[in-house]
């Protein structure tokens, strides 16, 4: 005998996708989870405290780091204080990083526009605020990491580091450059 087929009423059909929506926000968070798809390069040149050319597999490009804004090379010597210190971070990475991105994928000027992350998985970004050679700049929607970014540089001024020392920096990097423009993109 065959048996009659009878469509699930509007409850069942109701918890069935429910259970199906869960399932998919299970599977979703997974991926979320699993950590930033990152791209590993290497690193040619530092060309101050927020700014670096990397070799890729895609070539070479000159990146901006999400999230922080170093002294100018003219704000004397915080500018060059600040490279050395990104060179030094450099080394210790052995100058191979992995590159991750956040929404918006170039600033106004067509650089990319990166987070980057030693072999040891620290994240450079976050490590120029923490030593005081860089201050907090979030523009929206590249936030991914502002609250680490917010405690990093709260550290950094607590502790009196780098710029943020007795003898620190006298003027934003930001007002500087509104200050001193320059007559070409970086």
């Amino acid at each position: 005998m065959k048996r009659a087929f009878h469509p699930p009423s509007i409850a069942q059909a109701g918890i069935r996708a429910a259970a199906f929506v869960a399932l998919l926000i299970v599977l979703w968070q997974g991926c979320a989870d699993a950590g930033p798809s990152l791209r590993k390069a290497r690193v040619l040149k530092v060309h101050d405290g927020d700014t670096i050319t990397l070799r890729t597999d895609r070539g070479k490009h000159k990146v901006r780091l999400i999230g922080i804004d170093a002294p100018e090379t003219g704000q004397k010597p915080w500018g060059s204080r600040s490279r050395q210190n990104l060179i030094r971070i450099m080394r210790q990475s052995k100058w191979a990083v992995s590159i991750e991105t956040d929404v918006v994928k170039q600033d106004k000027y067509g650089r990319p526009l990166v987070y980057l992350w030693t072999r040891k998985k620290e994240l450079i970004n976050e490590r120029m605020l923490q030593d005081g050679y860089a201050v907090l700049f979030t523009i929206q929607p590249n936030a991914k990491y502002a609250e680490r970014f917010e405690k990093a540089q709260h550290v950094a001024r607590e502790n009196k580091l780098g710029i943020w020392g007795p003898d620190g920096l006298a003027e934003k990097p930001l007002d500087y450059k509104q200050s001193h423009p320059r007559d070409q993109a970086p």
